[in-house]
């Protein structure tokens, strides 16, 4: 592991109690357990910050992919009278 720094941190009895108990079960020591914590939070973190950031993003490119979306049907319009026009010239 790389260079580890001691702290001091504050609980409730009733929270180190509940951690004393999964450490038991589980075979490991509280350090493991509060880094295994930390790191879990961290992550779960950014997975909700990257969650909100696609979500704006989202909202953000709606207007334009409705924009882009309404260009193609008129596109699309317009190359299906062309076509239709050119097949009522061949009667």
């Amino acid at each position: 592991m790389a260079e580890s720094k001691r702290i001091i941190v504050s609980l409730p009895n009733s929270l180190l109690q509940e951690v004393d108990r999964i450490v038991q079960i589980e075979k490991r020591n509280r350090s493991e357990f509060i880094r295994e914590a930390m790191k879990l939070y961290i992550s779960e973190r950014r997975k909700t910050q990257i969650r909100e950031a696609m979500k704006n993003g989202y909202k953000e490119m709606g207007p334009v992919n409705v924009a882009l979306s309404e260009i193609g049907i008129e596109l699309d319009a317009c190359m299906l009278e062309r076509y239709e026009a050119r097949l009522s010239e061949c009667e």
